[in-house]
């Protein structure tokens, strides 16, 4: 899948079929998107919740959805970017949509679980969590132009 999003990158992953369940790769070190370890976390989102938006100062977000499907819509309003403007919008998660999403500092971002199970979204930063290059926006801001 091609990015809209300058710095946005969408790698497929891999699943290996074993007996009993199949192996989800979703992150190594050789791979280009690699940057840094920071910390590794799940978030699970509950059928017809959105979390939305928020984005980071200086951490990139590295996404893969193992459980359930993820609707995940990004905006970039950088004024240094060259898609300044633009919203993308993709689905992430098992079996056909299993890829790794990574989101570059000061990208909005936000997601809803698509169907009716919740879908568990994985986390890996470069940056451990630090509240103070966090931000927020309400759901329903008029700063990004997209409406849930």
């Amino acid at each position: 899948m091609k990015s809209v999003i300058e710095g946005v990158e969408v790698q497929d992953l891999r699943i290996i079929p074993t007996e009993g369940g199949p192996v989800l790769h979703m992150l190594r070190a050789d791979s280009p998107l690699f940057r840094s370890f920071g910390e590794l976390y799940f978030s699970e989102v509950e059928p017809g919740h959105i979390k939305a938006w928020k984005r980071h100062s200086r951490q990139t977000q590295h996404f893969a959805v193992p459980v359930g499907m993820l609707k995940i819509v990004l905006y970039d309003d950088r004024a240094d970017s060259t898609s300044r403007g633009t919203v993308m919008e993709l689905v992430l998660g098992r079996p056909e949509e299993y890829r790794l999403l990574c989101i570059p500092p000061r990208v909005w971002y936000g997601f809803t679980a698509l169907g009716d199970q919740s879908a568990l979204i994985c986390n890996c930063t470069d940056i451990p969590h630090d509240p103070n290059e966090g931000e927020r926006r309400p759901l329903d801001t008029d700063e990004i132009p997209y409406h849930w």
